[in-house]
């Protein structure tokens, strides 16, 4: 087993998730089999509890575990399925750790951090690194590793510690340290600075540590004489520093790696049975990012959400967005809309801010309402969702979305004007959503519906059910601890909105379908955590196409893409 450390420097939010996950499609592209662990120092155990403001969005796999977003660029990037246990946590280690001493297992000795802890994470990795993550079920042969954070940090220092020792312990021929570090480049002068560089190496080498190869982050390339420097200071070769500045997107990234010759360095440091070459994968790649560069057309989508003011929020949203429209060679214009600002209070308070929202709502070309937790906004995106409704625009709706779908049209077509979700309002007296029978109201952590299950269509005719090639069932994910009223669905029916879906047992409602709409389609379940750059997300690749008039087009093809 090979193993890749990835750090970084200076500043959080550098890159490290993506420059990571390149290096392990460029190795991947190989021939080799990669799997990679997301290290986050916070005491969480998981990040379940996270408001998306904190991190981003919570991302979940299919075995239930919520995990960093991290992990979901490194699923799509590699194509793989990872497990709860790539996502290692402070509060895990320590769980486990403080577990194992209850159980007696340290025969009396005093527990500390060296070096009960740090043996700990390195047993942790060693073990994680086996498990299988591809289709074919063989063991990796590299395992990338990102630390979460930056050096110097006082959280991350057990883990800095603990890969110290790790080194000696896998020996130099099978652990590599890459480090990610920020050339920041001042208005005020306009040059390059690598002072931040070389004290963020100088700490990482304080630490036990050298990094054997430098990644430079950077807003535009860096100039040779800035390579220069950082080799000469940071006592590396310059081969060893990788410039790595904002490119128009991420999939660009492995192909700038390979263009300053990541696979011949690794094929020596680490002694690899590889071509000097990539195979036809990178290739794909390269003709992904230069296709992504070259689109003319455009569609645009309005996103109504909660936690619109960062992008991360909605990542994975965006990147099954992303997939789906350069499937069909569009440009996407993603619109972020605060749910919020469609209500009428804020009509009140700011009238611009209104009709801004509104303005850009009414010019999108398809709607997309996705999931949340909390009565804030809910209103707004049942706006939204009864403009798409009535107006004949292109609408999905994700979890929460989905189950607004429900109560929009509760109220709207079947007149009960109470009708709710018992997450909003536990009184109502038309409850269409209600808590799922196992959902337990007392913890919050890991308590919901979670992780891959299996959807069974029920009618031959879902649109649905053509997008994903006509099977029987999907296998999607879930995070959801309200359903559909089973109860209240054939009063539904029979105005129209179809539950087209459902679980195994019949009882649980998963998809959603309006009659005579061109694509008013809502599902339970979070189809774009198995999106994937090559195979986009077909709910997603519906909306997409149905927001540019060729779904029927799609469809009478036979679900074939056109050339």
């Amino acid at each position: 087993m090979k193993y890749i450390l990835v750090t970084g420097g200076v500043i959080s939010g550098i890159g490290k998730g993506i420059i990571a996950s390149s290096i392990g499609t460029i190795l991947k592209s190989c021939g080799l089999r990669v799997t990679a662990i997301k290290i986050d120092p916070y005491i969480n155990i998981d990040a379940g509890t996270f408001s998306p403001y904190e991190h981003g969005e919570v991302f979940v796999l299919n075995d239930g575990g919520e995990v960093d977003l991290d992990l979901g660029n490194y699923e799509r990037f590699l194509d793989i399925n990872l497990y709860k246990d790539n996502n290692i946590t402070t509060g895990k280690i320590y769980q486990h750790v403080i577990n194992k001493e209850r159980h007696g297992d340290y025969l009396g000795k005093t527990v500390q951090v060296v070096p009960h802890i740090t043996d700990a994470v390195q047993e942790w990795v060693m073990n994680q690194a086996k498990v299988p993550v591809d289709d074919d079920k063989k063991e990796p042969q590299i395992c990338v590793i990102e630390l979460g954070g930056t050096i110097g940090d006082i959280e991350g220092m057990p883990f800095v510690e603990a890969f110290r020792q790790f080194q000696f312990k896998a020996k130099r021929e099978n652990f590599c340290n890459i480090h990610v570090s920020l050339v920041p480049q001042p208005n005020a002068t306009g040059e390059q600075k690598t002072k931040p560089t070389q004290n963020s190496v100088r700490a990482l080498r304080g630490l036990g540590l050298s990094p054997d190869l430098i990644v430079c982050r950077s807003a535009k390339p860096i100039e040779m004489a800035v390579k220069e420097k950082i080799s000469m200071f940071c006592h590396v070769e310059p081969e060893q520093v990788i410039f790595i500045h904002d490119v128009s997107s991420t999939y660009r990234v492995p192909i700038l790696l390979e263009e300053q010759g990541i696979i011949k360095y690794f094929k020596q440091r680490l002694n690899l049975p590889i071509d000097d070459q990539p195979s036809d994968l990178l290739m794909k790649w390269k003709k992904m990012a230069c296709r992504y560069e070259r689109l003319l057309k455009v569609c645009s989508i309005a996103l109504v959400g909660k936690y619109t003011k960062l992008s991360d929020c909605y990542a994975s949203v965006f990147k099954a967005l992303e997939h789906s429209a350069l499937a069909i060679n569009y440009k996407l214009d993603l619109m972020y809309i605060d749910s919020t600002e469609l209500e009428r209070s804020t009509e009140a308070e700011n009238s611009v801010k209104y009709h801004q929202a509104w303005h850009k709502l009414c010019k999108a070309d398809g709607i997309l309402v996705p999931g949340g937790f909390g009565i804030r906004g809910t209103e707004g995106k049942l706006q939204a969702i009864s403009w798409a409704r009535t107006k004949k625009k292109p609408f999905l709706g994700v979890c929460l979305g989905m189950q607004l779908a429900v109560v929009e049209f509760a109220r709207n077509c079947l007149n009960w004007e109470d009708a709710n979700s018992t997450e909003f309002d536990p009184d109502t007296k038309n409850p269409v959503v209600i808590d799922m029978p196992e959902h337990n109201p007392g913890d919050m952590g890991g308590t919901m519906r979670l992780g891959k299950r299996r959807t069974v269509f029920k009618s031959e005719n879902s649109v649905l059910r053509k997008l994903y090639g006509d099977e029987m069932f999907v296998e999607e994910r879930h995070r959801h601890r309200y359903e559909v009223n089973p109860e209240l669905t054939h009063c539904f029916e029979e105005k129209g909105l179809k539950f087209v879906g459902h679980d195994t047992e019949g009882n649980r409602m998963e998809i959603i379908e309006l009659e005579n709409h061109p694509y008013f389609v809502g599902v339970q379940f979070h189809p774009e955590f198995s999106s994937r750059p090559m195979k986009p997300s077909p709910p997603y690749l519906g909306l997409l196409l149905a927001a540019t008039g060729t779904l029927n087009a799609y469809l009478q093809r036979g679900c074939k893409l056109s050339p």
